[in-house]
């Protein structure tokens, strides 16, 4: 299937039912059906995601207190879980109501998701890396990433950090074991974002939370901890266009450690001019020294975490993993 083939409404919709979600793939499967809610979902900025526009909008004026018969099927506001009644009129109903706000909203914001379940996937690509490292994200959001060294990962065959403040549930699939040794050792952490999230302002950490799913309340207690702990290290994000910021984050590596550019679930909103730039301005990078890259991202038919080197003008990848955009699980893969 090509990218110009690929249905992200169709493909949301059977996502949210395989990982428990029968909340949001009812409503994402209705909205889909409804031209005029596929509309106003389209009025999104370009490069964001209908289905998680929409649906965040209305999560996000519901978490702030807006009253409404669809609260009684949110469980993450005090609502029941698969109570057997069709959410998605009453979604449409509060829509219509609520236009001019989740219009804004649907217009303005952008999916700055901060999955910690991620770090789960990154956890394994991190420890095919020698330290210590000088790490450089691109588009980290609120950077609870950033920290991914704080958390533990439970891969149910074995676990990574079992004691650490927060462990992160990750299935394991397949037979490979991805690596089990210590966490490389990191010497400075810099994000590059676009669009960050300032957790110390109550606006952004609602709409942080409203992009979690209602009906997977565990994901939104696993952001709140992460957010804890995000604030006793606070690494710094600097504001503005990731390919404008990044020589200067290169050129700050410290001597002797390893350069890491890494991303999760960002190159989406990148143009294909972007990525390519990108690429190029790593390969030049890697002239000088050398330079690793992790790319977690969707390829339109799966994500897949990346591990690719650049060095004296070689680019070198490695397809290390399958794994779910949430974290949910794993498939190590070499």
């Amino acid at each position: 299937m090509s990218a110009a083939d690929f249905d992200y409404w169709a493909f949301f919709t059977e996502d949210a039912r395989r990982i428990g979600s029968p909340l949001y793939a009812r409503i994402s499967e209705g909205i889909c059906a409804d031209a005029e809610l596929k509309a106003l979902a389209a009025r999104a900025r370009p490069g964001q995601p209908h289905p998680n526009m929409i649906l965040g909008a209305v999560h996000f004026l519901l978490l702030r207190g807006a009253e409404h018969p669809l609260r009684r099927l949110y469980p993450d506001l005090g609502g029941v879980a698969n109570s057997g009644e069709d959410p998605f009129p009453l979604f449409k109903d509060f829509v219509g109501k609520h236009r001019e706000a989740v219009t804004k909203l649907i217009e303005t914001r952008v999916t700055n998701t901060n999955e910690v379940g991620r770090s789960a996937v990154l956890q394994a690509g991190f420890r095919m890396l020698q330290g210590p490292l000088h790490l450089i994200e691109i588009g980290p959001s609120a950077g609870l990433n950033m920290i991914w060294d704080r958390y533990g990962a439970n891969y149910g065959k074995f676990a990574i950090a079992p004691d650490a403040p927060l462990v992160v549930d990750c299935e394991l699939r397949g037979d490979k074991l991805p690596p089990t040794g210590p966490a490389p050792k990191v010497a400075s952490r810099i994000g590059l974002e676009l669009n960050p999230v300032d957790l110390t302002n109550e606006d952004d950490r609602d709409w942080l939370r409203a992009l979690m799913w209602p009906d997977q309340v565990s994901r939104l207690h696993r952001l709140e901890r992460a957010i804890e702990l995000f604030k006793e290290v606070h690494p710094p994000i600097r504001h503005g266009d990731a390919l404008a910021l990044l020589p200067d984050a290169l050129a700050e590596a410290p001597a002797g450690a390893t350069i890491c550019v890494y991303h999760t679930i960002v190159l989406y909103q990148f143009s294909g001019e972007a990525r390519e730039a990108l690429d190029n301005l790593l390969t030049v990078a890697g002239l000088r020294r050398p330079v690793a890259r992790l790319a977690f991202e969707f390829d339109a038919q799966e994500c897949a975490l990346r591990l690719i080197r650049y060095h004296d003008g070689v680019r070198d990848e490695t397809k290390l993993a399958k794994a779910h955009p949430h974290g949910v699980w794993l498939e190590w893969l070499v």
